[in-house]
């Protein structure tokens, strides 16, 4: 079994122009393990400029450009969104949805998410999927459920043979910008619990799905997170907005 090993880069509404030069110049050379990707996701005025430089072959070849958001419509009248037709056009190659401050501030739901990764795929772009569960829903015993209750709606909106092109990020909503991590074996049990929920639907699918961690993940706890067995690299936060650091989470993915 092969599975690449992905880390993603979620600016969220952080970052400039000199963050971006800093970057294309910061992983210009960068050496990755063969089995590695790394995908940068800045704010969409800044995809043009990471656009170029891919385009101009200024980043390595597995250094992707990604987008925080997509709408699931294709064009109309929907002021302020972006379609998937509009990124291809910037070289996107992958899109996070449902990150939980899109379903916590502004109530998208499970549905809609799984509308979003349904036009995604279609588009050939390859969804970052978000789930996870609030420090209080981990409290009171209930992750397991509020996992399966976000990953199935996308199960039964695309087949679970749609996964195979598809990332799954698992962000403890209470390890998101607090500097709380999930000690390496909780964030492990919970990854496994993922993988056999999608494998109750097709065993070799979900063997093939890479499983990212995002919860304050740093260039210090990076290299135990990704050495766990179903930890298949990380969704970055704020480390992703200090180059070296970020350089140094990268180098740390070696894919399984």
């Amino acid at each position: 079994m092969t599975r690449r090993a992905i880390v993603a880069a979620n600016w969220k509404m952080n970052g400039n122009l000199t963050l971006v030069n800093d970057m294309v110049t910061g992983f210009s050379d960068i050496s990755l393990a063969e089995n590695v990707d790394v995908v940068i996701c800045p704010s969409f005025p800044y995809l043009s400029e990471f656009s170029r430089a891919v385009e101009a072959k200024q980043l390595p070849s597995n250094v992707y450009l990604g987008s925080q958001n997509v709408s699931e419509q294709q064009s109309g009248a929907f002021t302020g969104e972006v379609s998937t037709s509009m990124l291809k056009e910037f070289s996107v190659s992958y899109v996070i949805v449902g990150h939980s401050e899109r379903r916590s501030l502004y109530k998208e739901t499970s549905t809609l998410v799984a509308h979003k990764v349904k036009a995604a795929l279609e588009a050939g772009v390859t969804p970052i999927l978000c789930i996870g569960e609030s420090e209080s829903e981990r409290a009171t015993e209930q992750t397991e459920t509020v996992l399966a209750s976000q990953l199935q709606p996308v199960i039964d909106e695309v087949g679970i043979e749609a996964f195979a092109n598809l990332v799954v990020a698992y962000e403890p909503v209470w390890a998101i910008g607090t500097g709380k991590t999930a000690s390496s074996e909780m964030a492990q049990e919970t990854h496994q619990f993922i993988r056999q929920f999608l494998a109750q639907s097709n065993e070799e699918v979900a063997a093939k799905v890479p499983l990212l961690y995002g919860g304050s993940v740093n260039a210090t706890n990076s290299e135990e997170l990704f050495a766990q067995a179903d930890i298949d690299g990380g969704l970055i936060g704020g480390a992703s907005l200090k180059v070296e650091q970020f350089k140094a989470i990268c180098l740390a993915a070696k894919g399984k």
